[in-house]
């Protein structure tokens, strides 16, 4: 496999530990730019208002770029947005940059992954896109609990940095590579063709459940510091309560890829409703130490579980649509990060860390009553 398939991995492994770590920053960047975790959260959903954005636009115009020069452009992109993140001393620049570094961040991402069959042999473009996403998923389980880590002991835009550092050895590596410049542009697509897929019943039904199930997946991930730290748990434990989160998403979406095909709408329609179940204890054993553990691991298994099934079921029912099916897949899952942490903030200023979880449970019960929908 080409050197350059780990490189642009860590790339993506970076720009993941920038989309979700903000779950680690969020009390002490509330403190340093004097504003409510609520607020502070509203950092979350611009990420992914960027991506919502930027994926569907960089699936459309990736055709019509030099893979190359566009992915070191759009990485400097995102290294910039950190930098001036980092030094930025308002919540409303900061809140700019989010944007901007995501927009950059699905672009690479959707130009990453069509041209990766470019540089290796079909017998291993499978392998090669596991290794890129699995950037993502590590970013979950190190990144974000490492970010912590650096915001406790030096400050949270030591995290910014850590992410800027990150990014230095892809850009280099693709200023240097060969590679790709023999890659050509892709065939320009039919946009109102692929459109067309996308309004239909199946398709828009998986889209509906996509939003729901990620929206509460988020807004409780977002805040999962905060209800660490209001039932009692030490700010120098905070980065495993992240870690076991994220090593509870990496067990389901690997129990998804191995069962969840088997029993696609069984798993997506059990899967909520034990995700609507789990959020509830959880949100009434929030003061226990080992409950908020436990809830964390379990929340975070079933809820990427069904959010993986739902990204496959988008994919599959879009036939005809096979660049902007991802696409949409992908701004699904991130429309409800948009709406997840801003109904999470409602729910912890009415009732506290409790209503966090239950506002989480609200959004997946509403995901439950539309699972029949799902065509068998």
């Amino acid at each position: 496999m080409p050197f350059l398939i780990p490189v642009l991995a860590l790339a993506i492994f970076a720009q993941g530990t920038s989309e979700f770590m903000l779950a680690g920053l969020l009390l002490p960047l509330s403190a340093d730019l004097d504003v409510d975790p609520p607020t502070a959260a509203l950092l979350t959903s611009a990420f992914a208002v960027g991506m919502v954005v930027g994926a569907p636009l960089m699936a459309v115009f990736a055709s019509r770029w030099r893979p190359r020069q566009t992915l070191v452009l759009l990485l400097v992109i995102f290294i910039a947005a950190h930098v001036v993140g980092a030094m930025a001393s308002s919540f409303s620049l900061l809140l700019l940059t989010r944007v901007l570094a995501a927009l950059a961040n699905a672009g690479f991402l959707a130009i990453a992954l069509a041209t990766v069959r470019g540089i290796v042999a079909p017998a291993q473009t499978t392998r090669a896109v596991a290794v890129l996403l699995a950037g993502t998923t590590l970013a979950t389980i190190v990144g974000v609990p490492a970010g912590a880590m650096l915001a406790n002991a030096f400050g949270w835009p030591s995290t910014f940095w850590a992410v800027v550092l990150l990014c230095l050895p892809a850009v280099v590596a693709l200023l240097l590579d060969r590679t790709l410049g023999a890659v050509p542009r892709s065939p320009r697509i039919d946009v109102r063709a692929e459109v067309a897929e996308l309004r239909r019943r199946p398709v828009l039904v998986a889209v509906v459940l996509a939003v729901l199930v990620n929206a509460a997946t988020f807004g409780v991930f977002t805040f999962l510091a905060v209800v660490g730290a209001d039932a009692g748990i030490d700010a120098a434990w905070i980065p495993l309560l992240l870690a076991v989160f994220g090593i509870g998403a990496f067990l389901g979406v690997a129990a998804t890829g191995r069962w969840g095909a088997r029993w696609a709408r069984t798993w997506i329609v059990v899967g909520a409703a034990a995700t609507t179940v789990v959020w509830v204890v959880f949100g009434l054993a929030v003061a226990s130490v080992p409950a908020v553990f436990l809830g964390a691991l379990i929340g975070g298994l079933l809820s990427f579980a069904v959010g993986s099934a739902l990204i496959a079921r988008i994919v599959g029912e879009a036939e005809g649509a096979p660049v902007l099916g991802g696409a949409y897949a992908t701004a699904a899952l991130n429309l409800g990060a948009v709406g997840g942490p801003v109904l999470a903030g409602i729910g912890y200023s009415g009732v506290g860390t409790p209503g966090v979880l239950f506002v989480a449970a609200g959004i997946t019960a509403v995901s439950v009553v539309l699972t029949p929908l799902l065509r068998r």
